[in-house]
């Protein structure tokens, strides 16, 4: 069986160490090295599993590999994604896909090019409850979608997550992607304009950590989405995924990390979250490997990411303005 030789370019992404372990996992897949300028962040699985280190994604990308994952900070996304095109090799780059429309559409262009296929990393498609409803939405349980309202709270994650020039932008820009990917992939349809509102609520920083973001899709439907990091640091875990989808015959509603037990422990001093549902960082990593194993067309794209995170910067625009903010059409 041939395997399939994949490097990791920075760990700045904690989500980074959770696709790591699914890779790690996979018979077929090589975890062939680890790139990182902070030695110190990866060094504990590069000794632990005999992994190749390099201190730049320059030396990692001229290696044989076939494919690599992104995790580092938002504003390098668009670097390295062009640099392993280049060297041709498939890319998973940690959403949002980049900091701006126009560096967006660049990697994909080079993608394209360099006969390299790239991914978004939306594990959220694979939660569970998400796939089910999915399903029962393109069953025609519910009729035709009217409204969606959904949730993607979170805590503040500090770090470079606040910094603006590294993140591109707050709780807006970092929470509006996943639930705005899942809404089109349930609609089947684009965002055509934006309506939102974005400040600093319940933290002292530099940047927006609270906002609401109203929506219409191209087919009509209306959608509104709480993307704020408004979870305390007493919250059992770091947020949640929500959905509330209207039909006109009837609703669906999902609650994405339901499938938990509540522990309370002296020893944390706050309840816990103690999650026994499927992990959906697995089956995103399986899809992405399986996807470029057979030959085929990722499952998520390049175009994905830049249509979700494009609503996460007309957001701003549109706070900015105090009034709506039309999305053009994107490649």
């Amino acid at each position: 069986m041939r395997k399939l030789k994949i490097g990791m370019i920075s760990f700045a992404h904690g989500h980074a160490f959770s696709y790591f372990d699914a890779l790690n996992a996979m018979p077929e897949v090589e975890v062939a090295g680890i790139a990182d300028e902070q030695k110190d962040r990866v060094a504990q699985i590069t000794e632990t599993y005999g992994i190749s280190y390099y201190s730049t994604a320059e030396e990692l990308l001229r290696t044989d590999l076939d494919a690599v994952v992104i995790c580092s900070e938002n504003s390098r996304h668009a670097e390295l994604t062009i640099a392993s095109a280049k060297a041709g090799k498939h890319i998973l780059c940690e959403k949002p896909l980049g900091i701006s429309t126009a560096e967006m559409e660049e990697m994909i262009t080079v993608c394209r090019d360099h006969g390299v296929q790239l991914m978004t990393a939306f594990p959220c498609r694979y939660i569970p409850a998400v796939v089910q409803a999915k399903e029962a939405v393109d069953r025609g349980e519910i009729g035709e979608i009217i409204a969606i309202k959904g949730t993607n709270r979170g805590s503040m994650p500090g770090g470079w997550f606040v910094d603006k020039k590294l993140s591109g932008g707050g709780a807006v820009f970092d929470h509006t992607v996943h639930v705005m990917d899942l809404m089109r992939w349930f609609l089947g349809s684009d965002v055509r304009e934006v309506f939102a509102y974005a400040d600093t609520r319940f933290h002292e920083l530099d940047i927006d950590d609270a906002g609401m973001v109203h929506v219409r899709f191209e087919n009509g439907v209306f959608a509104v989405l709480d993307p704020s990091w408004s979870r305390s640091k007493t919250f059992p875990t770091w947020g949640d995924v929500t959905m509330e989808i209207t039909g006109t015959k009837g609703v669906i509603s999902i609650d994405s990390f339901a499938q938990k037990n509540e522990v309370f422990s002296d020893v944390t001093g706050k309840a816990q979250w103690s999650y026994w549902g499927d992990n959906m960082d697995e089956y995103m990593i399986r899809g992405f490997v399986d996807a470029l194993l057979g030959g085929k067309p990722v499952p998520v794209t390049g175009e994905d990411g830049l249509k979700a995170a494009a609503v996460g910067l007309a957001a701003y625009e549109s706070a900015q303005a105090g009034k709506p903010v039309v999305l053009s059409s994107f490649l």
